[in-house]
């Protein structure tokens, strides 16, 4: 055994015994529900609102919940998704459709 595999080997029985590895494990997936709560809030805006727009809510939801680090990405998303449900009620009174239309 190695010097640096020993010390792997320690470092990473380090992290299982004080749970820093799943702290910084979870801040990352909330990172990734942030980003991915921004993104699907966007795309929402023009296609699929009414699926896109709760779970962009939800998943920015999750993201502040677990204290991410891109807080600023996860409003935006929770901004976006309520967005696009405003959209989509506009689109359903407006044209009694959940579809855009330009034109006659």
């Amino acid at each position: 055994m190695t010097l640096t595999a020993f010390a792997r080997r320690t470092t990473t029985g380090t992290e299982a015994a004080t749970g820093e590895g799943d702290a910084a494990r979870s801040t990352r997936d909330a990172d990734g529900l942030a980003v991915a709560s921004f993104v699907l809030g966007l795309i929402g805006l023009l296609v699929m609102n009414i699926l896109l727009g709760p779970v962009a809510i939800v998943m920015a939801i999750i993201a502040l919940a677990r204290s991410t680090a891109r807080r600023g990405r996860a409003l935006l998303g929770l901004a976006l998704g309520i967005a696009d449900l405003v959209v989509l009620a506009f689109l359903v009174t407006g044209n009694g459709t959940v579809s855009w239309n330009f034109g006659s």
